[in-house]
């Protein structure tokens, strides 16, 4: 008897895809996992075999991404009514599958090794560097990691190889485009930068006093808590570099460090990984294992960090509420301050050295700086020898002030380390973001501040969720954009936001 050879309807052949897909997003995870445990508490000594799992795992991805069968379906699929309408979740998820087996084809198994392998091997080189303040020591491994970067660029058929890193972050974004809002956001950011750092100086020294660990820990959880981070679905971890993983329902991890001097780092780091968690897990569950249940795109997962960090996190409203309880946590340090001089400190605005401290004014300069060093790396303006001078060059130029070493310069972050060159402008894209929907959430929403003085922060939260979170990767970010605030991204509404707080 004869086999039945009926061809697949488009509708069964989607079904087969998503049973078939799941299992390249249980990979992902997995891997991610690994990187938590390599970045929070796994011992030196393991590096060399941490290493080599990651890179077969990315292995294992790169084979399923590259299956000609995979390839076979999604090209049936491309061709089915199902993608008629670019914009519901089937037709979605095929178009973000075939932008990832498009991707994978294209790039030899051997150089993704390469790069998975330098990228683990990346941050105990950086951190050994950054530790010493000593840039020769990471100098050949960035060389290499950058040589790598750029032989995918062009495997991947990017005549422009920051077209291609940026690309891998913001799905179709450009340089032309990222240069041009940061060019209309420098033009107004700079003098009014410049203006509100000549001002009189505020007195920031209530940050410096001493904020017990263990206390800024609880502080700190009570605060993810109070906005809406689920710790039944998450945990809070330290590490030398804050960040959020997300392994999927049930289970996302935030992160960051604390100094007993300086209340802003632990604090201002748990609120952004909490709004960076608070977005994996409102990310719809019955959608996981495909792209309608994965972020947007890292400028979009930026913006709701930025958005509790910044625009609720240090937002008149938010300590009239967490002030009192904040006093109670730290009595002596804050004894005899103010809300009013407390509110002010927070949001002092000055030139400083690190980036992941930087007030609201004056961090998207930070991220210029890293653009414009960035852009010459790729074109081969810039070597990497010439960076630290480059750097420093760069941030005189911009904030006035030259870093006094390497681990205050260009060695403060990891992100290089990890060969994520393009990471970067996202943090800027996402503060844009960040202002615009910020500004239609308060339209839809005139009670926010009055909410946020009763410690009531539910409303953002389900708004977000909503036109936001339970979107996953439904559109891609400048589509997103549209439909929520119904204009494309502007530099205009965080322009606004800043000078309504700060010229105040």
């Amino acid at each position: 008897m004869k086999k039945n050879s009926r061809k697949k309807s488009p509708k069964e052949a989607y079904r087969d895809l998503l049973q078939k897909i799941r299992e390249l997003f249980l990979l992902e995870k997995s891997a991610r996992v690994l990187e938590w445990d390599l970045r929070t508490y796994m011992p030196p000594q393991g590096m060399e075999l941490r290493a080599e799992k990651l890179a077969y795992i990315a292995k294992l991805r790169h084979e399923m991404l590259i299956n000609p069968e995979l390839g076979e379906r999604l090209s049936l699929l491309e061709r089915s009514p199902l993608v008629k309408d670019p914009h519901p979740i089937v037709a979605a998820n095929i178009r973000e599958l075939s932008r990832l087996h498009e991707r994978a084809t294209k790039i030899p198994q051997n150089l993704v090794r390469e790069i998975t392998m330098a990228a683990s091997h990346g941050e105990a080189i950086w951190r050994e560097a950054r530790q010493k303040s000593d840039f020769s020591l990471f100098k050949p491994f960035l060389e290499k990691i950058l040589k790598l970067r750029k032989q995918e660029a062009r495997a991947l058929g990017h005549k422009n190889a920051y077209d291609a890193f940026l690309d891998e972050f913001e799905p179709g974004e450009s340089e032309e485009n990222v240069g041009r809002l940061i060019a209309e956001l420098s033009a107004e950011l700079v003098p009014f930068f410049g203006k509100i750092a000549s001002k009189k100086k505020v007195d920031t020294s209530v940050l410096h006093r001493n904020y017990p660990v263990e206390l800024q820990r609880e502080f700190g959880i009570l605060a993810a808590k109070t906005i809406g981070f689920d710790f039944n679905a998450g945990r809070l971890d330290v590490t030398s570099h804050p960040f959020c993983s997300g392994f999927g329902p049930g289970d996302c991890r935030i992160t960051t460090r604390y100094n007993p001097h300086f209340f802003n780092e632990g604090f201002f780091g748990i609120l952004h990984e909490a709004g960076h968690g608070i977005y994996e897990q409102g990310l719809d569950a019955k959608h996981f294992g495909t792209p309608a249940g994965d972020p947007c795109s890292f400028a979009i997962h930026e913006s709701q960090s930025r958005t509790w960090e910044n625009l609720v996190g240090r937002s008149r409203a938010f300590w009239e509420y967490f002030y009192p309880k904040a006093q109670k946590y730290f009595p002596q340090a804050l004894d005899g301050v103010t809300l009013g001089g407390f509110y002010s400190a927070i949001n002092a605005v000055e030139p400083s050295f690190i980036r992941v401290e930087a007030d609201e004014v004056s961090y998207n300069l930070h991220i210029v700086l890293r653009f414009n060093i960035e852009q010459k790396l790729a074109n081969g303006d810039l070597k990497v020898g010439d960076l630290p001078g480059a750097w420093n060059e760069g941030f005189k130029k911009l904030f006035g002030i030259t870093p006094p070493n390497d681990a205050q310069g260009c060695l403060q972050d990891i992100h290089w380390a990890e060969g994520l060159f393009g990471y970067f402008p996202t943090y800027l894209l996402g503060n844009l973001y960040a202002a615009q929907f910020f500004d239609a959430a308060r339209q839809k929403l005139p009670a926010l501040e009055a909410d946020f003085e009763r410690g009531n922060f539910h409303p953002l939260k389900k708004w977000l969720h909503d036109y936001i979170h339970s979107m996953g990767l439904r559109y891609r970010a400048p589509e997103l954009c549209q439909k929520v605030t119904g204009h494309t991204l502007s530099h205009k509404p965080f322009m606004a936001y800043l000078r309504s707080k700060f010229e105040a």
